[in-house]
């Protein structure tokens, strides 16, 4: 085998120990036949949402597994297949030769992705996320382009195989949306896409402009932890105002006829959630509800953090600005945090970013390495 081939599988198989190390394929055995055992009970669905967190975290550990396993087995297989490239030898051999290295770039990328889960290492990082997408400046083009986003997050949860609920979506007149908040239903959601929060720039001919200028528009990510029964978010009932109204889609077309839909108001601190997607008043208010005290919570997390930077006399290692959209005069998505970019905006609105997620996630690691 060639030497530098060797050593890079040296290198990957190294990789791979340490991402077996922090994911513990023996504890995750032990989490499985625990689960399953918990998923066999008969009386499992009297609790719905307990039942689902089960299986879904059966899924996820299952899947965990599977990966690791079966990125275990293919490396190994590697130096057999190029030993036996070898002893073929001629055009079959070198053809022989070509699928090795294609194989072992392909376990490469993937080992370097998986490896990307092992830093999320946050307090609250293994949680559920609840995203929250808002135009900002640039009026319908804003509007239009955070529906993009809202978009690109659905299509990237859905190319994972990743549940989600859009909880709420306030349409702009025009076109395109003011807000929009949902949640993604995975395991370290919060941890993988809390990189994606700040603001998002798009530059582009507007389709809304009848003289075809340019326009720059902006729309901000925020995302926040979903919250479980540990995390004690107290609301006291005299601090919210409660406002109920009838559910409504794009261009004001009525989705149902009663006073359905639900807004929460958290006097002391401003806060303002709602939920419109439930039939019932009372499931949009338990929704609602949810996603008022993540908010809460994300909050309570940034004080204290604000607190830590302060200790530590150091600034937010965050731009706001945290990556631009160019459809013209050329075609580019760049992080501006990590440099990472790509020249095919199309695909990445269509849910296309881990790239940008894994560099990000690499990033704040080294960000945070280097402020302690």
């Amino acid at each position: 085998m060639n030497p530098d081939v060797a050593a890079e599988l040296k290198d990957i198989s190294a990789t791979l120990e340490s991402i077996e190390a922090v994911l513990d394929p023996q504890r995750l055995r032990a989490e499985i036949a625990q689960l399953s055992e918990e998923a066999g009970r008969p009386d499992l669905w009297d609790d719905v949402e307990a039942a689902q967190k089960v299986t879904s975290r059966l899924s996820h550990a299952q899947g965990e597994l599977r990966r690791i396993e079966d990125l275990r087995r293919r490396l190994d297989d590697l130096p057999v297949l190029y030993e036996l490239a070898e002893e073929e030898g001629g055009a079959e051999g070198a053809a022989a030769t070509a699928d090795a290295d294609a194989e072992r770039a392909k376990l490469h990328e993937e080992i370097s992705a998986l490896e990307v889960r092992t830093l999320l290492s946050g307090e609250y990082d293994p949680r559920e996320a609840l995203v929250t997408i808002r135009a900002e400046a640039g009026g319908v083009d804003a509007a239009d382009f955070a529906e993009m986003l809202l978009r690109m997050y659905l299509r990237w949860a859905e190319r994972h195989g990743y549940a989600t609920d859009v909880y709420d979506t306030s349409y702009a007149e025009e076109a395109g949306i003011k807000s929009a908040t949902f949640q993604v239903h995975a395991p370290f959601a919060y941890g993988t896409l809390s990189v994606e929060q700040g603001t998002h720039r798009l530059v582009r001919i507007s389709p809304f402009d009848n003289q075809g200028r340019r326009q720059t528009s902006f729309a901000g990510v925020e995302v926040t932890p979903v919250v479980e029964s540990t995390d004690h978010v107290d609301i006291d009932e005299k601090d919210l105002r409660v406002d109920v109204y009838r559910s409504s889609g794009p261009g004001g077309q009525g989705v149902n006829t009663t006073d359905s839909a639900v807004r929460l108001t958290h006097l002391p601190t401003g806060i303002v959630v709602s939920c419109q997607n439930e039939r019932s008043q009372l499931q949009n208010k338990a929704s609602a509800m949810m996603v008022l005290q993540a908010k809460l919570l994300e909050r309570r997390r940034q004080e204290e953090q604000a607190k830590m930077d302060a200790l530590k006399d150091t600034g937010s290692s965050w731009g706001n600005q945290m990556r631009s959209y160019v459809l013209h005069p050329y075609q580019m998505v760049k992080d501006l945090r990590t440099e990472h970019e790509v020249g095919n905006p199309g695909a990445v609105l269509d849910g296309e970013i881990d790239g940008f997620i894994e560099a990000a996630i690499r990033w704040r690691r080294q960000q945070q390495a280097a402020a302690s």
